[in-house]
């Protein structure tokens, strides 16, 4: 398989965010990074698959009326990336949203963002409503 320069910049575009995001999961201690590199994660992901469906000089998947079938085939992009990353766009917002108003809490409840100071809490896991 031969990839354009577009095609090429895309994927490393991809990989690098990929790798921030997981170090940023890895290595930072604040929840709020780690969330950001999550999402890093995800948008590396989508933007590789993305890369993978484009095709250069490539045309919409939308077949016209006064269209050949083989040249249709031949020279359209490939849809299943496309929905599969619009797919992902919205569970990714959704899972966003979550994982922010969890931290929300985590905030309220313990006084802290750190995860280090978070897992050695011995309140962390317990229900102080009472």
């Amino acid at each position: 398989m031969v990839f354009s320069s577009v095609q090429m910049g895309a994927l490393i575009t991809a990989a690098l965010l990929m790798i921030i995001g997981t170090v940023g999961l890895v290595y930072l201690d604040d929840v709020i990074k780690k969330i950001i590199g999550a999402s890093f994660i995800g948008d590396g992901v989508n933007l590789l698959l993305i890369s993978l469906g484009y095709k250069a000089n490539g045309i919409t998947y939308i077949f016209l009326q006064n269209m050949e079938v083989n040249s249709f085939l031949g020279q359209s992009s490939y849809p299943l990336p496309f929905a599969l990353v619009l797919t992902s766009i919205v569970i990714g917002a959704s899972t966003l949203a979550v994982m922010l108003a969890l931290t929300i809490v985590l905030y309220k409840r313990h006084g802290t963002l750190s995860a280090s100071v978070l897992l050695n809490d011995k309140r962390f896991g317990e229900d102080n409503d009472e």
